[in-house]
């Protein structure tokens, strides 16, 4: 009897504590439509008008009489995009300056501690370190190395937020590598091809702000006098959109004028093309020409035959240095100079790559930056390999120290733009 009031004891307390159950979601109709509308557009009110809007959905409630409001609803939820997206950028904003903040902080609290640090070590010096007794000593050296720890700790986490500011950069040199190396190996043809693509993206767009302005203006005229907080941000948006319709229409208008351009380029190089190949064509069947014309003037008499032979080496000579000089304007032969520093297509490769990678970089970058980013194109690359080749071009790229104490780390620049000077 006891246990069994007791059950029933316990049953009411957890009845009791149980949070109350929400309230049901009411049905869909024209004067819970309209409230609801409203609560979308209010900011404190937004989750709990979606989830209503979310149960009237899958319930079924949408047929073709109320389409029209609850694509209204919809589209307000959709504008509360934008508001979000502001708040998480004003959310990251703040959250970027207050890393920044954090790492000049532990900046300079690191550099304390290396001052602290450099006390016992003058201290630990013989000249001083003689006139302390022996416990004195004791306690110096183990306030020492305390000193030394933490400071190492502090510097390792600035180095781990440098290094995580510097892996961040390099992803996003990794993403405009490609393109950029599509683009340079590219021709004309295929950069008419992105240029229309981009025209075709370009003119999507437009298509789709001049949807929404129309939405926007025919809703604010159907719309009842709306109050003057709700008018001033539908103008505010209204004019956002004009702006950047009229953005979009410049922009796509600067593509055609390009992609025009580029297309005339096209045609003009395909008729230089033809143009070379008949003058090399009538060029070889010269030549050809004149073995033929030297053996009908074998029959002639011999002073005639000296004459010939001389105009046949003229002739000869005239279009052998025709062909010379046609194949010195389609491709030049370099003298031989001094032996190039760089030996083999690899380490060309390896040069540009680097180059390109520091050009970004213009306060240098760790060997084991370099090799890390070279790794991720070929696992074979090795710290020896590249830093005895960029060893080897001193007018390219120069080394300097940076830091000071336990941050001292050596960096590589590029400095091809002053070395052009004195190489």
């Amino acid at each position: 009897m006891l246990a069994r009031e007791e059950r029933h004891r316990r049953r009411i307390e957890e009845d009791r504590l149980r949070p109350p159950s929400p309230p049901p979601i009411v049905h869909y109709s024209e004067h819970e439509c309209s409230q609801l509308g409203e609560k979308i557009k209010d900011d404190s009110k937004f989750p709990e008008a979606v989830r209503v809007l979310l149960t009237w959905v899958e319930r079924g409630e949408v047929n073709r009489r109320n389409a029209n409001n609850f694509y209204s609803m919809i589209q307000s939820s959709n504008s509360h995009i934008r508001r979000l997206m502001n708040e998480k950028a004003a959310h990251e904003k703040e959250m970027e300056e207050a890393k920044e903040k954090f790492k000049n902080a532990l900046a300079a609290i690191l550099v304390q501690f290396e001052q602290i640090v450099s006390v016992f070590h003058a201290a630990s010096k013989q000249k001083a370190w003689d006139h302390f007794s022996k416990a004195q000593r004791k306690n110096l050296d183990m306030w020492r190395k305390q000193a030394e720890e933490i400071r190492n700790i502090h510097n390792e986490e600035l180095m781990g937020i440098r290094r995580e500011e510097e892996m961040e950069m390099s992803d996003d040199d990794m993403e405009d590598a490609p393109e950029s190396k599509d683009s340079d190996d590219s021709g004309p043809l295929a950069q008419v091809e992105a240029l229309r693509e981009e025209n075709d993206s370009l003119r999507c767009q437009l298509d789709a702000y001049r949807n929404e302005v129309e939405l926007l203006k025919q809703e604010q005229s159907k719309a009842h006098p709306p109050h003057s907080e709700e008018d001033a941000t539908r103008q505010q948006q209204l004019s956002f959109l004009q702006q950047a319709l009229q953005g979009m229409q410049k922009q796509l208008l600067k593509i055609r004028d390009e992609l025009k351009q580029r297309e005339m380029e096209l045609e003009k190089s395909t008729e230089d093309k033809q143009q070379l190949e008949s003058q090399i064509q009538s060029l070889k069947d010269r030549i050809q020409a004149f073995p033929a014309s030297h053996t009908l003037q074998l029959e002639r008499p011999e002073w005639e035959d000296r004459g010939s032979d001389e105009n046949t080496s003229h002739a000869n000579e005239s279009a052998a240095s025709a062909v010379v000089s046609c194949s010195q304007e389609k491709e030049s032969v370099p003298d031989k100079g001094p032996p190039s520093p760089v030996k083999s297509e690899r380490e060309a490769l390896l040069v540009g790559i680097i180059s390109t990678f520091l050009h970004v970089h213009p306060f240098g970058a760790s060997i084991e930056y370099i090799c890390s980013y070279l790794q991720r194109l070929d696992t074979k690359i090795s710290t020896t390999e590249v830093e005895t080749l960029l060893g080897r071009l001193p007018y390219t790229f120069k080394q300097e120290l940076t830091g000071v104490g336990a941050s001292l780390e050596k960096r590589w620049k590029f400095c091809g733009f002053e070395g052009i000077k004195t190489a």
